[in-house]
């Protein structure tokens, strides 16, 4: 696998090559993204934040995207500008450890840890390539563990930006595995969390409080807008979004709906997971569907439909917990009435009987009168609404992408030859 350079100069609206301060024509500075969670297909379905922020990214930057392989995806390919090379790590017939996310993917079939230590070599030897061929001025990890673990010793000279998403901060609690990402952390040039807390968390770790920063993941209002013009509400229509594990909290929710009789109601689950069939199980009776995992046309439309959106998250037993979910910032952007759970990164979102309900996490009481009140309480629906569309407007992906631009482009400026 070659990544072959992309540093043609940028062009003036004139025409010419934009010219440096000194005259000379300016390259534009080159980015390596890593990340294991990455769609395979245009709206298929798997969480694509990686691929539109990296969009956002490459408007400055000419930017390649270093991925593991999953099945049905191109190896080399072009997407909206931005390169996307997969790299193999283990036989194809058993090679699915990255096909979602890794530690779901771990604790759902024990035997896939074979897979770990192939694709932590796979993953050092193509980002060793892509360093050679591409020679990227800055490098953007994703996860601590295991992209931000690799490009320390595989590009120790390139300055990298690790952005964490949660499991890799809330879990992997061993003594052991703290240590080596707090090794980790500390030798990037910045570190980005998607809520307060998580930052919190890494300054008690020993990382400089000055290289971090909370900027979290983006929504594109564009689309969700567009789906809120086609898709009429459902009267008494609850949709939940996610993967079905248990940090997501479906098996709450279903104990919590399970005891609201006195409402019309029906639930939507949009998402597939290793917890499925047990969540089939436990909701047989009631009015609830599992559509499985869709595109992001399709659960934008969701969102949409549904009277009340529920982000019912828990704490794993692993200690893995949510970041700042993404579809939670996609339901305020379709401005829907939200009921979740009150957890960092959620409570930044949500403000309670302002943009929406906050219930304690797991409390199946909490969440079974604020469903109550959000499906019968239509001027509290409108009012929610109206804030969480508001809130929307300061996650937009513009935003968030100036936001990473300039951290990355601060980082690039600190390289060492």
């Amino acid at each position: 696998m070659r990544l072959r350079p992309t540093a043609e100069p940028a062009e003036d609206p004139a025409g010419g090559a934009a010219p440096g301060q000194d005259g000379a024509p300016h390259r534009r500075s080159r980015l390596l993204v890593l990340a294991s969670t990455f769609p395979a297909r245009p709206d298929d379905g798997v969480p694509a934040f990686v691929l539109d922020l990296a969009r956002h990214e490459a408007e400055e930057f000419d930017t390649v995207v270093l991925t593991p392989r999953v099945p049905g995806a191109a190896a080399d390919e072009v997407v909206d500008g931005v390169r996307v090379v997969r790299y193999p790590y283990f036989s194809r017939r058993f090679e699915d450890l990255a096909d979602g996310a890794i530690l779901d993917n771990l604790r759902a079939r024990r035997s896939r840890v074979l897979q770990v230590p192939a694709l932590l070599v796979a993953q050092y030897l193509a980002v060793r390539r892509a360093v050679r061929a591409g020679r990227p001025d800055v490098v953007h990890a994703h996860w601590a563990v295991p992209q931000a673990l690799v490009a320390t010793l595989a590009a120790p000279r390139v300055p990298m930006v690790v952005t964490t998403h949660g499991g890799d901060v809330y879990a992997l609690r061993a003594a052991p595995l703290v240590r080596l990402k707090r090794w980790v952390l500390r030798r990037a040039a910045h570190v980005t969390t998607v809520n307060g807390e998580m930052r919190e968390r890494l300054t008690r770790w020993g990382v400089p409080e000055a290289g971090t920063s909370v900027v979290p993941m983006g929504v594109e209002t564009g689309p969700a807008a567009a789906a809120r013009a086609r898709t009429a509400r459902v009267p008494g229509r609850v949709v939940a979004v996610g993967r079905l594990v248990e940090k997501k909290g479906f098996a709450v929710l279903l104990d919590a709906l399970r005891r609201i009789d006195d409402v019309a109601w029906e639930l939507v689950v949009v998402g597939d997971g290793p917890l499925r069939a047990g969540l089939e199980r436990r909701a047989a009776g009631l009015p609830v569907t599992f559509v499985g995992q869709r595109g992001k046309d399709e659960v934008l439309d969701a969102l949409a439909s549904a009277e009340v959106v529920v982000v019912p998250s828990v704490p794993a037993s692993n200690g893995d917990q949510e970041g700042l979910p993404v579809t939670l910032l996609e339901a305020a952007a379709v401005g829907a009435a939200v009921v979740a759970s009150d957890l960092p990164g959620i409570r930044d979102v949500v403000q309670d009987d302002v943009s929406g309900l906050l219930v304690p996490p797991g409390d199946v009481d909490a969440l079974v009168s604020a469903l109550r009140r959000a499906l019968t309480d239509r001027d509290g629906r409108e009012r929610w609404q109206t804030g969480a569309g508001g809130v929307a407007e300061s996650y937009t992906g513009d935003r968030i992408g100036e936001r990473y631009r300039a951290v990355l482009r601060a980082a690039a400026g600190r390289r060492t030859d």
